[in-house]
């Protein structure tokens, strides 16, 4: 399909499993969190409703697409961004099962039924904001990256008011806020159930986190999966390459 690109942007390709997506210097653009986030998520046959929170360009909804059957709703507050994702959408024909809402996350359920989705994803700004804090001046990024718009707070009580009981919440975040993460999981009635911490390399500080959580899952019987190691020296891991290129 011919897709306008905009001034700037540019057609990218997650190899692993044939999804273009459109990305621009000018705004934020999907890195390795996005990538590793669509890989932690479980595979499933069973139709479902799905959303992606905090979608950006909508790269990890998209990244899911061959992994679960069924309705694929993305939420982006920037317009910019929502806009991106619709096009990318169009761009691998996915336009009948993934839907981009425009939005602030709060109104989620304006458009999705409440207590309705199956499986729900979020890579959601990582940094707090405070009146110190030294934010990027595009911002796109600061936006991406500050709480600014919204707070974790406010992304876990969407979800828990999105997921049906049972439900699978997967978050990417950082370890230095784990703390954060949980409590306001568990206020919101999410359960954590598999924590992966992500490695640079083997001897060094996880710098990601990767975390799945039940909606009204038992309090107890969270696991601690092994590590995943992003790189060896200077490369990608094996592990990596594989979720990048399919190798």
């Amino acid at each position: 399909m011919n897709i306008k690109l905009n001034p700037n942007e540019r057609i990218d390709q997650l190899y692993s499993n044939n999804i273009k997506i459109i990305q621009s210097s000018e705004v934020f653009s999907f890195s390795l969190d996005a990538v590793l986030l669509a890989d932690f998520v479980k595979s499933s046959n069973k139709q479902q409703t799905i959303v992606d929170l905090c979608s950006g360009n909508g790269a990890v909804g998209l990244f899911i697409s061959n992994k679960l059957t069924g309705k694929i709703y993305e939420v982006e507050i920037q317009a910019r961004l929502a806009d991106m994702a619709k096009r990318s959408v169009l761009l691998n024909s996915l336009e009948k099962r993934m839907t981009v809402i425009n939005d602030d996350l709060e109104n989620s359920t304006n458009y999705i039924k409440k207590d309705s989705v199956d499986t729900l994803v979020c890579n959601p700004p990582y940094f707090l904001n405070y009146p110190t804090s030294k934010k990027n001046p595009n911002p796109y990024l600061a936006i991406a990256r500050h709480e600014v718009k919204t707070t974790i707070e406010k992304v876990s009580l969407t979800t828990s008011d999105l997921l049906k009981m049972n439900g699978n919440a997967y978050f990417v975040y950082r370890p230095d806020r784990l703390v954060d993460l949980l409590l306001a999981f568990r206020k919101y009635r999410l359960e954590p159930k598999e924590i992966r911490f992500v490695r640079p390399r083997i001897n060094e500080n996880a710098n990601m986190v990767l975390l799945r959580a039940v909606k009204d899952g038992k309090k107890d019987g969270a696991k601690i999966l092994q590590d995943l190691i992003t790189h060896e020296g200077n490369h990608y891991s094996k592990e990596v390459r594989k979720m990048l290129y399919g190798e």
